[in-house]
């Protein structure tokens, strides 16, 4: 157990993932590469594995065979080698989309969208569908404001789309958009909207993308930038105005456009830390309005509901405040490392001037063995924790 007033050290919190305790055989040759390339005592002998193993999944890529590529990620025996896994499918699609290029290159992008609703409680549950009025109008404002390193040859769906239209799975697919003539058309008739779901009353963040296709010199490089530049907040504003109608209000958080492993990754991370800093602000404010200063726990939990068998939990409460702890459910990524999910945790709640905040380094269950409730420690009840963890 830990106790921390800064958020600027990575916590030492265990990892709460199952990971495969044996490799299917039919990834075991890229796994085990990978493994050899995270133990080189060189990074000349690191580079050889690394190579070997993007050019494999790039064939992957250009042979269509999404389902081994979904496959392999999930084979991983590890974090580490997840991460390896993934980084060395971000270069195996620069490599494989590369290929494609003829005396034209075609750029396949995606533009992940954090999504914050707001739904009228006198209106039954409903849902936004995900289409775009106006993508034309979305278009203008990235050319105006130069997006794409100044492409000014480009298209964009007029639908909005969830993570899995872009995972390792799909990535086969969307090669074949960059191959011409279909580049010019196949992002707007090809994926179908995701539509939005809508709770009654509450707020709820969700993942979208937009897909779009440019045009350039082979080779050209117009996804360089990472960050959002001054087309974001036009952009932001006109995509809520589409998409708010009269019960429900939108705030758009666009990220910059991306290739789509990246946008992918990017995305969620955005998400994930947009749902955090909604839940900790609205439960910080009632917290302090009712009962004063809140007490702050992160801990990691299996779950067999969140992707990887595990995920983090940040519970807040008081000692003055009889309910039980408010929580927020951190999903954890198969690329990521727990201690930096963590972090993340820690720097929102040191921005939130919470100063009592404790860190759990074990693991522990999903529900609460006497209430059958989703386990949330409260500062005051540690003592429990020292009694149910699974590891």
């Amino acid at each position: 157990m830990q106790s921390s007033t800064a958020a600027t050290v990575v916590p030492d919190i265990a990892d709460p993932r199952i990971f495969p305790d044996r490799v299917d055989t039919a990834f075991a040759l890229q796994v085990e590469r990978a493994r050899a390339s995270l133990a080189s005592p060189s990074s000349s002998g690191a580079d050889q594995f690394d190579a070997l193993v993007t050019c494999e999944i790039a064939r992957a890529l250009s042979a269509g065979n999404g389902p081994w590529l979904g496959g392999l990620l999930a084979a991983a025996p590890s974090a580490a080698i997840a991460r390896q896994l993934w980084r060395r499918l971000v270069s195996a699609w620069e490599q494989a989309a590369h290929s494609q290029q003829g005396a034209i290159g075609v750029t396949l992008f995606a533009v992940p969208i954090v999504i914050v609703t707001a739904h009228s409680e006198d209106v039954p549950e409903s849902r936004l569908e995900g289409v775009l009025p106006d993508g034309g109008r979305l278009r203008e404002i990235l050319l105006e404001h130069g997006a794409l390193a100044g492409n000014r040859s480009f298209a964009l769906a007029n639908g909005l789309v969830a993570s899995d239209a872009i995972d390792a799975a799909r990535l086969p697919e969307l090669l074949t958009w960059m191959r011409l003539p279909e580049a010019t058309t196949a992002p707007l008739h090809a994926i179908d909207p995701t539509p939005i779901q809508l709770i009654a009353g509450e707020q709820t963040v969700h993942l979208r993308f937009i897909i779009g296709t440019a045009l350039a010199a082979p080779g050209a490089s117009i996804l360089v930038e990472s960050h959002v530049g001054s087309w974001g907040v036009p952009f932001a504003r006109e995509l809520a105005r589409q998409l708010s109608t009269a019960e429900v209000t939108v705030l758009a958080l666009p990220r910059a456009p991306r290739p789509p492993p990246l946008a992918l990754q990017e995305g969620r991370a955005a998400q994930r830390e947009v749902g955090a800093q909604l839940f900790a602000s609205n439960a910080i404010r009632r917290l302090r309005a009712s009962v004063g200063e809140p007490s702050a726990v992160v801990s990691a939990h299996r779950c067999p509901t969140a992707s990887g068998g595990g995920e983090l939990r940040l519970s807040l409460s008081s000692a003055f405040d009889s309910r039980q702890a408010e929580g927020f459910r951190c999903p954890l990524f198969a690329n990521e490392r727990v201690g930096d999910v963590a972090a993340m945790l820690l720097d929102l709640l040191h921005d939130c001037r919470v100063t009592d905040v404790h860190v759990l380094s074990r693991v522990y269950p999903d529900r609460d063995s006497r209430t059958g409730l989703t386990l949330l420690f409260k500062a005051e009840s540690l003592s429990d924790a020292a009694s149910t963890p699974l590891q």
